[in-house]
Protein backbone atom coordinates (compact mmCIF):
# COMPACT_ATOMS: atom_id res chain seq x y z
CA UNK A 1 0.00 0.00 0.00
CA UNK A 2 1.43 3.37 -1.02
CA UNK A 3 0.85 6.33 1.29
CA UNK A 4 0.27 9.89 0.14
CA UNK A 5 2.87 12.47 1.16
CA UNK A 6 0.62 14.08 3.78
CA UNK A 7 -0.44 10.77 5.23
CA UNK A 8 3.09 9.43 5.36
CA UNK A 9 4.25 12.61 7.08
CA UNK A 10 1.46 12.35 9.65
CA UNK A 11 2.40 8.78 10.45
CA UNK A 12 6.06 9.69 10.84
CA UNK A 13 5.15 12.60 13.14
CA UNK A 14 3.06 10.30 15.31
CA UNK A 15 5.77 7.64 15.35
CA UNK A 16 8.41 10.11 16.49
CA UNK A 17 6.09 11.54 19.16
CA UNK A 18 5.18 8.08 20.41
CA UNK A 19 8.84 7.16 20.55
CA UNK A 20 9.66 10.32 22.49
CA UNK A 21 6.87 9.86 25.01
CA UNK A 22 7.76 6.22 25.59
CA UNK A 23 11.48 6.87 25.87
CA UNK A 24 12.24 5.05 22.62
CA UNK A 25 14.43 6.12 19.76
CA UNK A 26 13.11 6.19 16.20
CA UNK A 27 15.44 3.29 15.43
CA UNK A 28 13.99 1.44 18.38
CA UNK A 29 10.51 2.10 17.07
CA UNK A 30 11.49 0.54 13.75
CA UNK A 31 12.80 -2.50 15.57
CA UNK A 32 9.53 -2.62 17.49
CA UNK A 33 7.56 -2.57 14.25
CA UNK A 34 9.63 -5.50 13.01
CA UNK A 35 9.02 -7.30 16.27
CA UNK A 36 5.28 -6.72 15.83
CA UNK A 37 5.40 -8.61 12.53
CA UNK A 38 7.43 -11.35 14.16
CA UNK A 39 4.92 -11.67 16.98
CA UNK A 40 2.07 -11.74 14.45
CA UNK A 41 3.58 -14.88 12.94
CA UNK A 42 2.42 -16.81 16.00
CA UNK A 43 -0.77 -14.85 16.67
CA UNK A 44 -4.26 -15.83 15.56
CA UNK A 45 -4.41 -12.81 13.22
CA UNK A 46 -2.39 -12.86 10.01
CA UNK A 47 0.86 -10.99 9.42
CA UNK A 48 -0.93 -8.83 6.83
CA UNK A 49 -3.63 -7.93 9.36
CA UNK A 50 -1.01 -7.15 12.01
CA UNK A 51 0.82 -4.82 9.61
CA UNK A 52 -2.43 -3.08 8.67
CA UNK A 53 -3.38 -2.73 12.34
CA UNK A 54 -0.01 -1.09 13.04
CA UNK A 55 -0.64 1.39 10.23
CA UNK A 56 -4.11 2.18 11.59
CA UNK A 57 -2.75 2.61 15.11
CA UNK A 58 -0.09 5.05 13.95
CA UNK A 59 -2.61 7.00 11.89
CA UNK A 60 -5.09 7.28 14.77
CA UNK A 61 -2.28 8.48 17.03
CA UNK A 62 -1.17 10.94 14.38
CA UNK A 63 -4.64 12.48 14.12
CA UNK A 64 -4.97 12.68 17.89
CA UNK A 65 -1.60 14.42 18.11
CA UNK A 66 -2.38 16.89 15.33
CA UNK A 67 -5.69 17.81 16.97
CA UNK A 68 -4.56 18.10 20.60
CA UNK A 69 -1.33 16.96 22.26
CA UNK A 70 -3.09 16.42 25.60
CA UNK A 71 -5.71 14.23 23.95
CA UNK A 72 -2.91 12.25 22.31
CA UNK A 73 -1.01 11.87 25.56
CA UNK A 74 -4.02 10.62 27.53
CA UNK A 75 -5.40 8.18 24.94
CA UNK A 76 -4.16 4.63 24.47
CA UNK A 77 -4.96 3.06 21.09
CA UNK A 78 -5.25 -0.70 20.54
CA UNK A 79 -6.09 -2.17 17.13
CA UNK A 80 -6.96 -5.76 16.30
CA UNK A 81 -8.09 -6.61 12.76
CA UNK A 82 -9.38 -3.10 12.15
CA UNK A 83 -11.21 -2.90 15.48
CA UNK A 84 -9.98 0.10 17.49
CA UNK A 85 -10.20 0.37 21.27
CA UNK A 86 -9.55 3.72 22.93
CA UNK A 87 -8.72 3.71 26.63
CA UNK A 88 -7.53 6.31 29.11
CA UNK A 89 -9.09 9.14 31.10
CA UNK A 90 -10.03 12.66 30.12
CA UNK A 91 -11.64 15.60 31.92
CA UNK A 92 -14.23 16.56 29.30
CA UNK A 93 -16.92 14.56 27.49
CA UNK A 94 -16.39 16.54 24.27
CA UNK A 95 -12.76 15.44 24.16
CA UNK A 96 -13.84 11.82 24.51
CA UNK A 97 -16.27 12.24 21.61
CA UNK A 98 -13.59 13.96 19.53
CA UNK A 99 -11.22 11.04 20.01
CA UNK A 100 -13.91 8.65 18.82
CA UNK A 101 -14.61 10.70 15.70
CA UNK A 102 -10.91 10.92 14.87
CA UNK A 103 -10.54 7.15 15.18
CA UNK A 104 -13.54 6.56 12.92
CA UNK A 105 -12.06 8.91 10.32
CA UNK A 106 -9.09 6.61 9.65
CA UNK A 107 -9.42 4.38 6.55
CA UNK A 108 -9.62 0.68 7.34
CA UNK A 109 -11.26 1.10 10.75
CA UNK A 110 -14.19 -1.32 11.12
CA UNK A 111 -15.30 -0.61 14.68
CA UNK A 112 -14.38 1.85 17.42
CA UNK A 113 -14.79 0.91 21.08
CA UNK A 114 -14.57 4.27 22.81
CA UNK A 115 -13.74 3.27 26.38
CA UNK A 116 -12.20 6.61 27.34
CA UNK A 117 -13.32 7.52 30.84
CA UNK A 118 -14.35 11.05 31.78
CA UNK A 119 -13.21 11.99 35.29
CA UNK A 120 -13.46 15.33 37.15
CA UNK A 121 -10.45 17.64 37.18
CA UNK A 122 -9.89 16.67 40.80
CA UNK A 123 -10.60 12.98 40.19
CA UNK A 124 -8.11 10.51 41.61
CA UNK A 125 -6.16 8.43 39.08
CA UNK A 126 -3.91 5.71 40.48
CA UNK A 127 -1.58 4.90 37.60
CA UNK A 128 0.70 2.75 39.74
CA UNK A 129 -2.20 0.62 40.89
CA UNK A 130 -3.48 0.20 37.32
CA UNK A 131 -0.05 -0.86 36.08
CA UNK A 132 0.17 -3.38 38.92
CA UNK A 133 -3.27 -4.82 38.05
CA UNK A 134 -2.34 -5.25 34.37
CA UNK A 135 0.95 -6.90 35.34
CA UNK A 136 -0.80 -9.29 37.70
CA UNK A 137 -3.27 -10.39 35.03
CA UNK A 138 -0.58 -10.70 32.36
CA UNK A 139 1.49 -12.90 34.67
CA UNK A 140 -1.49 -15.14 35.41
CA UNK A 141 -2.32 -15.77 31.76
CA UNK A 142 1.36 -16.17 30.80
CA UNK A 143 1.64 -19.08 33.19
CA UNK A 144 -1.60 -20.77 32.10
CA UNK A 145 -0.95 -23.30 29.33
CA UNK A 146 -4.65 -23.32 28.45
CA UNK A 147 -4.45 -19.67 27.33
CA UNK A 148 -2.71 -18.39 24.19
CA UNK A 149 -1.58 -15.22 25.91
CA UNK A 150 -0.04 -13.56 22.84
CA UNK A 151 -3.52 -13.01 21.40
CA UNK A 152 -4.60 -10.64 24.18
CA UNK A 153 -4.15 -6.94 24.90
CA UNK A 154 -4.70 -5.74 28.46
CA UNK A 155 -5.16 -2.19 29.71
CA UNK A 156 -6.32 -1.00 33.13
CA UNK A 157 -7.72 2.47 33.79
CA UNK A 158 -8.96 3.53 37.23
CA UNK A 159 -9.35 -0.10 38.30
CA UNK A 160 -11.26 -1.13 35.16
CA UNK A 161 -9.62 -3.88 33.10
CA UNK A 162 -10.10 -3.71 29.33
CA UNK A 163 -9.46 -6.86 27.31
CA UNK A 164 -9.13 -7.07 23.54
CA UNK A 165 -7.96 -9.85 21.27
CA UNK A 166 -8.85 -13.15 19.64
CA UNK A 167 -9.81 -16.14 21.77
CA UNK A 168 -9.49 -19.82 20.95
CA UNK A 169 -12.75 -20.51 22.81
CA UNK A 170 -15.22 -19.00 25.25
CA UNK A 171 -13.68 -21.20 27.93
CA UNK A 172 -10.37 -19.40 27.38
CA UNK A 173 -12.04 -16.02 27.83
CA UNK A 174 -13.80 -17.24 30.96
CA UNK A 175 -10.47 -18.30 32.47
CA UNK A 176 -9.01 -14.84 31.90
CA UNK A 177 -12.06 -13.13 33.39
CA UNK A 178 -11.87 -15.41 36.44
CA UNK A 179 -8.23 -14.44 36.95
CA UNK A 180 -9.11 -10.76 36.60
CA UNK A 181 -11.86 -11.00 39.21
CA UNK A 182 -9.42 -12.42 41.74
CA UNK A 183 -7.08 -9.41 41.54
CA UNK A 184 -7.52 -6.90 44.38
CA UNK A 185 -8.73 -3.37 43.53
CA UNK A 186 -10.36 -4.43 40.22
CA UNK A 187 -13.62 -2.51 39.90
CA UNK A 188 -14.92 -3.86 36.61
CA UNK A 189 -13.93 -5.94 33.58
CA UNK A 190 -14.75 -4.91 30.00
CA UNK A 191 -14.07 -7.39 27.21
CA UNK A 192 -13.91 -6.81 23.47
CA UNK A 193 -12.45 -10.24 22.82
CA UNK A 194 -13.70 -12.02 19.70
CA UNK A 195 -13.70 -15.80 19.22
CA UNK A 196 -11.44 -17.03 16.45
CA UNK A 197 -14.36 -18.58 14.53
CA UNK A 198 -16.57 -15.50 14.81
CA UNK A 199 -17.85 -14.70 11.26
CA UNK A 200 -17.45 -10.97 11.94
CA UNK A 201 -13.66 -11.41 11.73
CA UNK A 202 -13.95 -11.85 7.97
CA UNK A 203 -16.60 -9.20 7.46
CA UNK A 204 -15.49 -6.24 5.37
Amino acid sequence: MRLSGNRATAIIVAAVAIAALSGCTVAGLAVGAGATVGVAAVQERSIADAAKDTEIQLEVNSRLLQKDHVLFGKTSVTVVEGRVMLTGSLHREEMRDLAGRLAWSVPGVKTVYNELQVVPDNGEIEIGRDTWISSQLRTKILTDKQIVDINYNIDTVNGVIYLMGIAQSQAEVDRIIAYARDIPKVRHIVTHVMLKDDPRRKAS
